[in-house]
């Protein structure tokens, strides 16, 4: 086993939580904050929208079962990265799209998968691409949030349609 580590965020990370542990040689997702100003941020602080925060997920993976590149494949098909700062309903700075990078070789892929992404929508991505900042777990709460609260009325209208989108590519 390879295991590498990519932090991203496609709006609301209970949304992106949902689709990455489905996906095949993904070990564990962790929901989080990344790109503020401040330390130990807060659900709270994060939702006013002034934090500078993203919801963001930190995704462990087997590289050798699935790669970076499959899995920024599956980041453009599972949000609208078109839209900045919103994805449907939720609005504000900590639902932009976003593409944290480590290293220039996890930079360049990103850059790349942008690039080949573009091809396929009509309007122009609007994804941040930038080095991997400090990165913050959310409360437990929110921890595998969808399989936690199969009820929730929001599970049900916005995340159980993009996980069965994404069922049919996995």
């Amino acid at each position: 086993m390879k295991e590498d580590q990519v932090v991203l965020g496609g709006g609301c990370f209970w949304c992106t939580e949902a689709v990455y542990l489905r996906v095949p040689g993904v070990l564990k997702v962790e929901s989080g904050y990344a790109g503020g100003m401040t330390k130990n941020p807060t659900y709270k602080e994060i939702c006013t929208g002034k934090s500078g925060y993203a919801e963001v997920i930190r995704i462990t993976y087997d590289s050798q079962i699935v790669s970076l590149q499959r899995i920024l494949e599956i980041f453009w098909l599972a949000h609208d990265p078109t839209t900045l700062n919103r994805q449907g309903n939720d609005t504000g700075t900590q639902y932009r799209s976003v593409l944290y990078f480590k290293n220039e070789t996890e930079k360049k892929a990103m850059e790349d998968s942008k690039s080949e992404a573009q091809k396929k929508w009509k309007d122009l991505i609007v994804t941040e691409i930038s080095p991997l900042p400090e990165f913050y777990i959310a409360e437990d709460y929110h921890q595998n949030y969808f399989a936690l609260n199969p009820g929730n009325p929001y599970c049900h209208y916005v995340i159980v349609p993009k996980v069965e989108k994404l069922e049919k590519i996995l």
